[in-house]
């Protein structure tokens, strides 16, 4: 199908009007039927980890640009595909929802998708904003027998075990910071995210009051839509993309709170191509249980690479290629170098994920897991975009 008209002709022809009713419970053997908002680049990524989960299937897709729906339909021949996310969610053939749609509109999905009774695996970062994230925990925590994934892959990699392994107080004595950064490079003429406009995505093909959903209102503008990472109405910036995963991963490990005070520098050093998020920037956050969280990215020079230093009186926890436990050796002078080398499986949250639903218990990235990343994410932006550090007031949940 080319265009809008005929994508929403056969959404009106396939769907009913009325909400369905929560999703069974799952036996072992049963096979888990899945439907997927937003299948773009990471989307189209998300189907093929499902493809290798046993016995499951992905039956519908739904998209606001009718070019994302043929790809899905080339790559998945007789899966349902309609424009509006609605429909997707009243077919009662879904029993899950895999949510990878821009940041801002997150919340919309997850919040529908559950009140739909349908199990979530929502891509990260888990809600966009603090009003976002509170809306997204009432409604999960109103869901009953549903289990949510938010997509932090590296919670189900084997260095969790490893990391577990290494992080104990008699190997680590008081930890005290957390050292990250992330770095990448790209030719001249290829900006980092940046993606052309295809001569289809015009008025026609694309739902754009449906892209916008509560962000301020604009005429269409294909730009804006398919390079949405570049702006703020719609996006985190690499806080959002990266960092995020950096800092959920030692959350999880570490078993680390909202922070009490974030700061952010930086600027848009290197890409002046009309994006507002920044390309060098350098992030602390001062968590509550007196520990520095540090991270510094930039889009200009790949030699740093990516890496993760946890600082403790008594040892030290790195994180790359693998992960690896050094000794401070003023105070524990004969403690060995240890390696981790637990391997991670293919596809292995999205695995986790569909093991969770049928055994209904907590994937490994849960819920309450995100909801603190994505404070902490949040504070981060809000702190470059005002210019000044800001807190967190744990009783009133807001950002000051």
């Amino acid at each position: 199908m080319s265009s809008r008209r005929e994508f929403l002709h056969a959404a009106a022809a396939g769907t009913g009007a009325a909400l369905t009713t929560p999703s069974k419970a799952l036996g072992a053997n049963e096979r888990i039927r899945v439907g997927i908002i937003g299948p773009g680049a990471r989307g189209m990524e998300l189907i093929r980890d499902l493809k290798a989960c046993p016995n499951t299937e992905l039956v519908a897709a739904a998209d606001i640009y009718t070019g994302r729906l043929a790809a899905v339909q080339k790559a998945a021949p007789g899966v349902k595909t309609v424009m509006d996310y609605r429909r997707l969610l009243e077919m009662k053939d879904v029993d899950a929802v895999l949510i990878a749609t821009p940041q801002h509109l997150h919340c919309q999905h997850f919040v529908a998708s559950l009140q739909a009774g349908k199990h979530v695996y929502q891509e990260k970062t888990m809600a966009f904003t603090v009003e976002h994230a509170k809306k997204m925990r009432a409604a999960y925590r109103a869901s009953k027998g549903l289990t949510v994934q938010i997509g932090h892959q590296s919670c189900s990699f084997g260095d969790v075990a490893d990391a577990s392994q290494f992080t104990t107080p008699a190997a680590m004595g008081k930890i005290t910071a957390v050292h990250a950064h992330m770095y990448r490079n790209t030719p001249h003429d290829k900006p980092q995210w940046s993606r052309a406009v295809s001569p289809d995505m015009n008025p026609e093909s694309v739902l754009w009051q449906s892209f916008l959903g509560d962000a301020p209102k604009r005429a269409f503008d294909a730009n804006r839509y398919v390079n949405w990472r570049f702006f703020w109405d719609y996006s985190g910036g690499n806080v959002y993309e990266n960092m995020c995963h950096q800092l959920c991963f030692w959350y999880k490990i570490l078993n680390l709170q909202i922070p009490k005070k974030a700061t952010m520098t930086g600027g848009i050093y290197l890409w002046k191509d009309g994006r507002e998020v920044p390309d060098t920037m350098n992030v602390a956050l001062e968590q509550p249980e007196d520990l520095l969280w540090s991270w510094d990215s930039g889009f200009g020079n790949d030699y740093l690479g990516f890496s993760e230093d946890v600082l403790g009186t008594d040892g030290t926890v790195s994180r790359s290629e693998r992960v690896t436990y050094t000794p401070q050796a003023v105070n524990r002078k004969d403690a060995a170098v240890l390696r981790g080398s637990t391997p991670t499986a293919p596809a292995c949250h999205m695995k986790n994920f569909v093991e969770s639903i049928r055994a209904s218990r907590e994937p490994n990235c849960p819920f309450d897991l995100g909801f603190r990343v994505a404070i902490a994410c949040r504070m981060t932006v809000e702190s470059y975009r005002q210019g000044r550090s800001v807190r967190w007031d744990a009783q009133k949940e807001e950002i000051v």
